[in-house]
């Protein structure tokens, strides 16, 4: 992973003051996923970081991390598994509830996406308190597969989201944004 292109991808990321609700400071990745050499950058990149570990399927939380997630699935020959909302996947579901910085969700998934010998990367586009994917992980977990790791586009430190999740999982970002 090149720096200096990370530079370049995360300088291209719209800041939203009071979004979704007033306080939050939401980073807007979108900005970075129309410009066609960004979205290159983030695929290469991520897709170097899971290069010949055996990834089978990656696991993208909606709906920002469907973008890179079938992004990284196809660089590595991988199935796509989305993890939605609730009443949004037609077949039998498992689903995990949580609590997030601004209040309480479900999300759901497919009950047979994942066998024991998949090996899955979870991806979402940030990392904030990280109430979201310790559920999204919960839920990969109850299927046993043979290993997951957790990827981000991007994290925000301050908000110490890492420390939610895990501490003997693999968590990687691309590029981080310092505050909240």
């Amino acid at each position: 992973m090149n720096k200096p292109d990370m530079e370049r991808v995360k300088s291209l990321v719209r800041n939203i003051p009071d979004f979704p609700v007033a306080g939050i400071q939401f980073k807007d990745l979108t900005t970075a996923f129309k410009d066609p050499e960004a979205l290159r950058l983030m695929a290469d990149a991520m897709a170097e970081i899971y290069a010949g570990r055996g990834v089978t399927k990656v696991a993208g939380i909606e709906s920002r991390g469907f973008i890179g997630g079938t992004m990284l699935a196809a660089r590595l020959g991988a199935g796509f598994i989305p993890i939605r909302k609730p009443g949004k996947l037609p077949a039998d579901t498992v689903s995990m509830s949580y609590d997030k910085e601004y209040g309480t969700d479900t999300i759901e998934m497919h009950r047979d996406a994942i066998t024991t010998g998949d090996i899955v990367v979870i991806h979402d586009d940030l990392l904030a308190t990280g109430g979201t994917m310790l559920a999204a992980y919960k839920l990969v977990q109850k299927m046993h597969p043979k290993a997951i790791y957790i990827n981000f586009l991007c994290t925000l430190r301050g908000l110490n989201g890492r420390d939610l999740l895990p501490a003997d999982v693999e968590v990687t970002s691309l590029f981080d944004f310092e505050g909240k």
